[in-house]
């Protein structure tokens, strides 16, 4: 009689597609996913598939999987000191279709969970996206034809306006998709940088149109007292001359993307360099004007000051009746502190009216401290104006129409 083989489907983190985001271990509902200064693993013993941490996962890099037996699954130290994913021994699946339980299989329904607060699914009219044509083994260069920086030279924020051509090179991208930049040299350890995310801030024709290119906004960190590693990709950026090469990896994300529908509304709050998706959103649109785009947009940017806020003085020439732009300071010179959910609420009537339209799609971006406070506040507008909260972020989770992208 043949003894059972105990196997185990193992969930592992491809570390060359990881960019390091962060955003699985947050959303692990029981705390699977840990990280040292490498690479991001999964915790074999903890770990029950739930794949919460699936959809949020901008690179795909999280979904990846190998049939092992349950004695020699692959340990955190080892995870640790992968460059690559290890192959699938060709000896196991045989046993695991006749071992593994039913819920381990490639055909398990996805479980649900609470941890995933926004869609996980692109809008209905969404254009259909191009992700991951470049990895860290092939990736894409392009070269810096402009590099602008948006706030004044006294702001204590350096922020910058960066466009990147990419020439005959194929690099198709939408309004809310994000690339990865791989800068120069290696970490202490002797390991080339890790890819950082930077959020497109031009629309899906270039930043010019008609020409290959893309826009990024992009911070320069800078932090008293602190380490070698710290902005090693944002100063590398901000410090880029007009004509330098960079190397790219992307696009990345399938569901943060803006409708297609002419009629559909846009509800945008942001902070900071969270505006780059909303930038890209808003001119895509005012390039679809007059008569071809008829929705309303809604922006609500918060910054500490006026003078730390990206693109400043473009937003505020823009028509009032193409968009209804309203600003937070939170450190504005005798002024008391303002946030993004403070503007809101002093506009709860109006983001009502859009909270009951079913072609209203939100889209939130900026810090992650932000998050809670714009759920609560959206929270309480609906339930102040006669709305169910509860089951009308289900139904917008559901539909594609609440999309968060925090960090």
């Amino acid at each position: 009689m043949d003894t059972p083989v105990d196997t185990l489907r193992q969930h592992l983190i491809d570390p060359e597609i990881c960019i390091r985001c962060n955003t699985c271990e947050e959303t692990c509902p029981i705390d699977a996913i840990t990280h040292d200064g490498v690479n991001y693993v999964v915790k074999a013993e903890v770990c029950n598939g739930c794949m919460a941490c699936v959809p949020p996962c901008p690179t795909g890099a999280i979904d990846n999987w190998r049939t092992v037996l349950k004695s020699a699954a692959y340990s955190l130290d080892a995870q640790y000191g992968w460059d690559e994913l290890p192959a699938q021994n060709a000896a196991v699946p045989q046993l695991a279709q006749e071992t593994a339980p039913a819920d381990a299989r490639e055909d398990a329904p996805v479980a649900a969970s609470d941890t995933v607060r926004g869609s996980t699914v692109p809008p209905w009219s969404a254009a259909r996206p191009y992700v991951q044509l470049y990895t860290h083994k092939t990736p894409a260069t392009a070269i810096v034809v402009g590099n602008y920086r948006l706030t004044d030279a006294a702001a204590p924020s350096d922020i910058h306006h960066i466009v990147l051509d990419f020439g005959a090179l194929s690099f198709p991208v939408l309004e809310g998709q994000s690339i990865g930049i791989l800068p120069p040299g290696t970490s202490a350890d002797g390991r080339p940088h890790h890819a950082r995310q930077y959020s497109i801030a031009s629309p899906r024709d270039g930043e010019r149109p008609g020409y290959n290119n893309v826009s990024l906004t992009v911070k320069r960190v800078t932090r008293e007292h602190s380490d070698a590693t710290d902005g090693v990709c944002s100063n590398y950026l901000c410090d880029l001359k007009k004509g330098d090469v960079v190397t790219v990896i992307g696009p990345f994300g399938n569901t943060f993307l803006m409708p297609n529908h002419p009629g559909s509304h846009l509800l945008m709050i942001c902070t900071g360099t969270g505006s780059a998706p909303m930038r890209a959103m808003t001119e895509y649109r005012r390039r679809r004007r007059p008569g071809e785009a008829t929705g309303k947009l809604m922006l609500f940017f918060g910054a500490r000051t006026s003078e730390e806020l990206p693109y400043f003085g473009p937003l505020m020439n823009l028509p009032k009746d193409f968009i209804d732009t309203n600003l937070a300071f939170s450190r504005a010179p005798g002024q008391p502190k303002r946030y993004v959910q403070d503007a809101m609420r002093e506009r709860a009537g109006d983001v009502a009216q859009l909270l009951k339209d079913g072609n209203t799609h939100i889209y939130v971006c900026g810090l992650k401290g932000m998050e809670d406070g714009v759920l609560q506040t959206l929270a309480d507008i609906a339930a102040a104006h006669g709305m169910a909260w509860a089951a009308l972020w289900e139904q917008l989770k559901r539909e594609g129409r609440l999309h968060l992208e925090t960090y």
